[in-house]
């Protein structure tokens, strides 16, 4: 059977209002991820978790993100069938926090469930939003998605009095979430879009060939553990109020909405260099962070990098997996398993017990991830750019 790519835009999606449904689901979607790495870890500590607790059930949610790709290498599809109940996955997950918040066996298993729902369903938006809205353009409909998760930051703050406050705002926005992601499903059901099949020579998905960038996306995401996982609870535990971390938090979304805007030329530079040059510069800022936890000044200094460790470096990766491999789907599935899933874990568990028994030394941690990540970026570049 042959294998069959539409690069063209469809009618479907050529339509304003397709546009506007991507840009509503981002805002919603990330306003989800907004209140489970914003508020979560703060919540789980007000119950009464410590650190390695936190660590272990945060670490969930990315360890399940990095093994559902290779389901999908057995003959599964990514295709609206999975995608509806992957959003009911997640809404039924975030629901279960209620209940389950003062348990921890049954507070981890909800967290998986949540983590089994975001991991398919993001993959499946931003190819629709790469084929059809264009890597130029992406940045200005992916921006949505900061300003959710910008706006729950600013509206939660002011209203967590108790943990369970912080989940009814988590199920809010699942099911927000699971609106918006039902319509474009919907539509999708109905458009001619058809991606390729890995198991198929012409669509063949292998990771060993581009060996340095997978390595690199890996350890990018462990950098990010000591930030996603407790950034709150470190600020907060070196005197900086909640109200401020918040602001702190809404400041780097700042940064990454204003590159998010404007990075559309220097996508149409070379890729693989933004890779290691953003890495670098995620480098600096967590060393930044443990080098001066309690001045304001330098942590919305490292906040501001923020425009290139994740809005520049989000854009150069995917973009590169778009243009790297025909199977499309199951590679932006496999950057988030392997970056967001299994780096996602190996960071929450390290951060966990790093900053139960050497709190000092949390984000030393994560520059050191984040320096790995440059070296692999630069091999990467040598061996696709060897000239640069």
């Amino acid at each position: 059977m042959r294998c069959t790519i539409s690069l063209a835009a469809q009618p479907l999606y050529a339509s304003p209002n397709v546009a506007v449904l991507i840009a509503s689901f981002y805002f919603f979607y990330f306003a989800l991820i907004g209140v489970h790495v914003i508020f979560v870890p703060k919540i789980l500590s007000m119950v009464g978790y410590v650190p390695s607790d936190i660590g272990l059930i945060l670490a969930s949610a990315p360890l399940v993100r990095f093994a559902i790709p290779f389901l999908f290498l057995k003959g599964f599809q990514l295709d609206q069938k999975t995608f509806f109940s992957a959003l009911a996955l997640m809404t039924l997950g975030a629901i279960g926090f209620y209940p389950a918040l003062d348990f921890f066996w049954p507070l981890l298993l909800v967290n998986i469930l949540f983590g089994i729902g975001i991991a398919l369903i993001l993959p499946f938006i931003e190819v629709i939003a790469l084929e059809h809205i264009g890597k130029e353009r992406y940045g200005k409909i992916r921006l949505f998605g900061s300003f959710g998760f910008i706006a729950i930051a600013l509206i939660l703050v002011k209203y967590l009095s108790t943990p369970h406050i912080g989940i009814v705002f988590l199920i809010a926005m699942a099911s927000m979430t699971l609106f918006f992601g039902a319509w474009i499903g919907q539509k999708e059901h109905h458009s001619r879009h058809h991606d390729c099949n890995a198991l198929e020579d012409e669509c063949g998905f292998s990771i060993r060939n581009h060996i340095p960038l997978w390595i690199g996306f890996f350890m990018m995401q462990v950098s990010f553990g000591p930030f996603y996982n407790f950034f709150t609870i470190y600020a907060t535990d070196h005197g900086v109020s909640l109200d401020t971390t918040v602001w702190l938090w809404s400041f780097g979304v700042i940064a990454e909405i204003i590159m998010f805007y404007y990075q559309g030329k220097l996508l149409k530079n070379n890729l693989h260099a933004l890779l290691w040059i953003t890495a670098a510069v995620t480098s600096l800022r967590w060393i930044l962070v443990a080098l001066f936890p309690s001045s304001l000044f330098v942590l919305f200094a490292s906040q501001s990098l923020h425009a290139f460790s994740f809005a520049l470096f989000h854009t150069a990766a995917i973009s590169v997996l778009f243009s790297l491999y025909k199977a499309r789907r199951l590679a932006q599935q496999f950057f988030f398993g392997i970056s967001y899933g299994l780096g996602g874990f190996i960071g929450a568990i390290g951060a966990g017990f790093v900053y139960q028994y050497a709190p000092s030394t949390l984000f030393i941690a994560g520059s050191i991830a984040a320096a790995g990540a440059t070296i692999a970026f630069v091999l990467n570049n040598r061996v696709n750019h060897p000239h640069v």
